[in-house]
């Protein structure tokens, strides 16, 4: 007991003395004591501000090495992908990609896991209300979603005829409400977008109606969402962003859906792609104590109903993520079958499968390749939550698939990614005021750079597909016209209008009309 009480008192002095050290020693001071001490500080040198290479193996592969300058300092961006117009056009376009100066030296922000913590778990007053709509679904179970509102607005509905884009933010896998998404909502508020936050069953207070949670990597329950934020907001685009392992589910919904999605781009913060080799090598003891304790606190208040079908004494005494997990989906000791697996865990059932059938569907990229949206991975090398970079980013994805984009950056933790603006100034914005006003305002208190390239990529990608949809419609008036010179010829005009059918919440129905003319 007392050994422990000695490396607390020995971290909480570490981190008091850490902020103030630069005050009291020179740059080349620190340099020094840390290479006393074995800290290497990893620092690519360099005069050059861009480079776009090719990683080595690879023909198909196109790596673009982005250095923003800081001082004589330089730090590198990779943006992994495999070439293409839409590619070549972020490059261009995305002026964030290559302005990224994370928190260095002798300050807590500079720290992977200090950062990553922080984001995590510490409280932040956001000026953000949300508004939520249960959702129930077609087993009787409930969702949540929470629309996210600015504090001065009196009025908490969105007009249905609105035609702002709408950001459906899914959260880590534990159900945790962080920082990050807070600050997410905050920020897509400031630049038009209708923030919507989706809550899983039991999550977020979100109530148990049925003996049937959801699996890691099952999106029925997010597909009927989509239907009804479709249904509610028809008019505009729809984005996704997820954070840390609700990744998973988001892969897996684009996977499953391919071109239906409807989901115009997508961007996953931190992800974790090899889902069920991270729940075999498990965390480091204090977070993954700290995420078995978050989930036995949300079951506890079931445990009376959850008793009849699940063994309880198994699933409340794990320590471990993979433990819990095997408790609520499958039944160890039974025969090695893999029967198919169904869409949730249906308590009520007598069907058992093994760990390694729950992953085979289950696994975020079982589908990959039915993907139809471009779909942005923004990571750090040094993530203390997924591991080496080397053995849990599926690089060959990103070269191969040219939907799939990474952006690998040096530093920046788990959902961290702090910059040195935002570490001169302290918190965020203090209140949301009118979007301009609120553009300002962010960019004076320092956002959070994963946060910025997102809607950077939203709107590139979005300009890039309006410049391709345009330079479509062009070739097809010049065919008309050349075929036109001939003499008499026959155009097909549509016109298209959408009428909303309020009987139906799931279904849209359009009603097309068509008109012809001749021309001499």
């Amino acid at each position: 007991m007392l050994e422990w009480l000695l490396a607390l008192c020995f971290v909480i002095l570490v981190v008091s003395i850490w902020p103030g050290s630069k005050y009291f020693c020179t740059e080349s001071q620190r340099d020094a004591l840390l290479q006393r001490f074995g800290i290497l500080q990893q620092v690519a040198k360099g005069k050059t501000e861009k480079c776009v290479s090719e990683r080595e193996g690879s023909d198909d592969a196109q790596s673009a090495c982005v250095g923003a300058l800081t001082g004589e300092k330089q730090r590198t961006v990779a943006l992994i992908c495999k070439p293409s117009a839409l590619a070549n056009y972020l490059l261009k376009h995305c002026w964030t990609f290559s302005n990224y100066s994370p928190c260095v030296g002798w300050t807590w922000r500079a720290s992977a896991f200090l950062q990553s913590v922080y984001e995590a778990c510490w409280p932040y007053e956001s000026p953000v209300q949300f508004v939520r709509d249960n959702l129930q679904l077609s087993d009787d179970g409930v969702v949540a979603l929470d629309w996210a509102v600015p504090s001065y607005q009196k009025r908490r509905r969105t007009s249905s005829h609105s035609t702002s884009p709408v950001l459906l933010i899914i959260p880590n896998s534990f159900g945790k409400i962080t920082r990050n998404v807070l600050k997410l909502c905050e920020m897509a508020l400031s630049h038009g977008y209708l923030p919507v936050v989706f809550n899983r069953r039991n999550h977020n207070s979100c109530p148990l109606t049925t003996v049937k949670l959801q699996q890691f990597g099952d999106p029925a329950d997010l597909r009927e969402a989509v239907r009804y934020i479709r249904y509610r907001q028809p008019a505009g685009r729809l984005y996704a962003v997820s954070e840390s392992s609700g990744s998973g589910l988001l892969l897996s919904y684009l996977g499953e859906c391919g071109s239906s999605s409807y989901v115009t781009a997508a961007v996953c913060l931190s992800p974790v792609f090899r889902c069920q080799s991270w729940f075999e090598s498990g965390l480091c003891w204090p977070l993954q104590g700290a995420l078995v304790l978050y989930q036995k606190i949300c079951l506890s208040r079931y445990r009376t109903v959850l008793a009849e079908t699940l063994q309880t004494d198994t699933l409340f005494s794990s320590h471990s993520l993979r433990g819990l997990e095997e408790a609520l989906f499958c039944q160890p000791g039974y025969p090695d079958s893999t029967p198919a697996a169904p869409t949730g865990n249906d308590c009520s059932s007598n069907t058992s499968i093994t760990w390694d059938a729950y992953w085979e569907h289950n696994e975020p990229l079982r589908d990959v390749d039915e993907v139809a949206i471009p779909v942005l991975s923004v990571c750090a090398k040094d993530d203390p939550i997924r591991g080496d970079a080397q053995s849990t980013v599926p690089l060959e994805l990103f070269e191969t698939n040219p939907h799939f984009f990474l952006l690998l950056t040096d530093r920046g933790g788990h959902c961290g990614f702090s910059t040195q603006s935002e570490g001169n100034d302290a918190g965020a914005v203090g209140a949301v005021g009118s979007v301009a006003a609120s553009n300002r305002g962010m960019e004076s208190h320092g956002i959070n750079w994963s946060h910025r390239a997102s809607l950077e990529f939203f709107r590139a990608t979005t300009d890039f597909f309006n410049a391709e949809e345009r330079a479509k419609q062009l070739a097809s008036r010049r065919r008309g016209l050349g075929g036109a010179a001939g003499g008499r010829f026959f155009r097909h005009r549509s016109v298209s209008t959408c009428k909303r059918v309020p009987a139906c919440s799931h279904n849209i129905h359009a009603i097309y009309s068509w008109q012809r003319s001749y021309t001499r």
